[in-house]
């Protein structure tokens, strides 16, 4: 249906004459006397009586201007869903089950009348690739890939260091220790299905092992947590490394444990990053709100995260 002819329409009916229309819509009364007529021809009915007094809406157009004004508020959403400036704060999480989207629920929480537009972007290039163009706001990224510079009109900030724990079924080595020191790890086997090579999960994988001497191992496909829980509980030899806050809930006979990591602590450095000359007006509420959040790491805490993920801008 043509919109225009809609607009021309609802201004029409509001206006009760096609000339006092045309004013409105800056045309000519012969250019809305055609859309109309364009309209009805559509509709095979006609939407209104030309009278004397101007032009009175028949039964069919009475009962077709509740729908017209809807078709048109229906364009104005779907117009405002997209335009910088109105539509609403574009954030990639990566994942939804993520700690980084757990970031995001509690900025919503506290300021629950920004409208939130979540998105899950899979690698860092295409994340910043899409804040480069404006199709997102900002990412929640490892700062930054090894060998990889940003471009220089993105800006960053940290926003949490992520604790990891190592995670083991009830008949692994490790299942009852109170906490294990990563060189403890060296020789044994970190089943990772997901570390896609190229991604900045990978790397840091990749470089945990190296430090620590373990092996990362992501062979076999990747058919999401709940296979991933069920081979693990089985194992005396699987573990995997996840979040202190990924929630996880498996079934009560797998037994599952979750052992923390210390001696260092390794940390996984998540960053906001946005477009230095984004303009969106929650933008700026998004970063006060990660910046009073976060509170930063203290020159003495005992962690490990890779040489070029330490360093985060402005």
């Amino acid at each position: 249906m043509d919109l225009t002819a809609v607009r021309t329409f609802v201004a029409a009916a509001d206006a009760g004459q096609f000339q006092e229309a045309a004013a409105i819509l800056a045309i000519t009364p012969q250019a809305v006397s055609k859309r109309v007529a364009l309209l009805e021809r559509e509709l095979a009915v006609r939407l209104f009586s030309r009278t004397a007094r101007g032009a009175e809406l028949t039964i069919d157009g009475q009962a077709f201007l509740p729908h017209a004004r809807a078709l048109l508020a229906a364009e104005e959403r779907a117009a405002a869903s997209v335009r910088p400036g109105s539509r609403p704060l574009r954030v990639d999480v990566i994942g939804r089950r993520l700690s980084v989207a757990g970031l995001l629920r509690g900025f919503h929480a506290a300021h629950p009348d920004v409208p939130l537009d979540v998105v899950t972007l899979f690698d860092s290039d295409t994340a910043v690739d899409a804040v480069r163009s404006g199709t997102i706001d900002a990412t929640f990224r490892a700062v930054t890939m090894p060998g990889r510079q940003l471009p220089p009109e993105i800006r960053t900030m940290p926003v949490l260091d992520e604790q990891l724990q190592l995670f083991t079924g009830p008949s692994h080595e490790f299942a009852r220790a109170a906490s294990v020191a990563p060189a403890r790890l060296a020789g044994r086997r970190i089943w990772m299905p997901g570390n896609a090579p190229g991604t900045e999960w990978a790397a840091y994988y990749d470089e945990f092992a190296a430090t620590f001497g373990c092996a990362v191992d992501a062979i076999g496909p990747d058919f999401g947590i709940e296979p991933l829980l069920d081979t693990i509980a089985a194992s005396a030899t699987l573990a995997t490394v996840v979040s202190e806050r990924t929630p996880l809930v498996w079934p009560a006979g797998h037994d599952l444990r979750r052992v923390p990591l210390h001696g260092p602590t390794p940390v996984y450095p998540h960053s906001l990053l946005w477009r230095a000359d984004n303009a969106h007006p929650a933008l700026a509420a998004l970063r006060a709100h990660l910046a009073a959040a976060y509170p930063g790491r203290s020159a003495d805490d005992d962690v490990w995260t890779p040489g070029w993920a330490r360093r985060g801008r402005g």
